[in-house]
């Protein structure tokens, strides 16, 4: 399966979806209002967008069609990510970091925590070349 990409209001319909499970529309609609206010024709006309990038499907419920994710969160947020880092920083992880640190914009807390994952990615990947 190829990359899929999500705009802004997408991925909120998209959460909705891996948070809740299959929805009607009208569950959708309750669902989102508060975060945007979206009417019911702008609900079908994303929904209708994301069926033709393969993302979700639905299937005949009693009154209402139901709607459920067909790729998981985690792909999804694999290739925004990637993406992100080709299209800012040439596909650089290092630079991105180093323009967080260099604007100050990691706390303590989350240098410790990359800190933790790279040392356990540094582990990771020797189990990997020993094996």
């Amino acid at each position: 399966m190829g990359s899929i990409y999500l705009s802004d209001g997408e991925w909120k319909l998209m959460k909705a979806l891996w948070r809740n499970g299959p929805c009607t529309i009208t569950q959708l609609v309750i669902l989102l209002k508060v975060e945007t206010n979206w009417s019911k024709h702008t609900i079908i006309t994303m929904l209708g967008r994301l069926e033709k990038k393969g993302a979700l499907a639905y299937e005949e419920g009693g009154k209402a069609k139901l709607f459920y994710p067909i790729v998981k969160e985690s792909e999804v947020t694999i290739d925004e990510t990637k993406g992100f880092l080709d299209k800012v920083y040439n596909g650089s992880i290092s630079l991105l970091i180093n323009t967080l640190v260099g604007n100050q914009s990691i706390s303590k807390e989350e240098l410790d925590e990359l800190h933790q994952i790279l040392q356990k990615a540094e582990v990771d990947q020797i189990d990997r070349d020993s094996n």
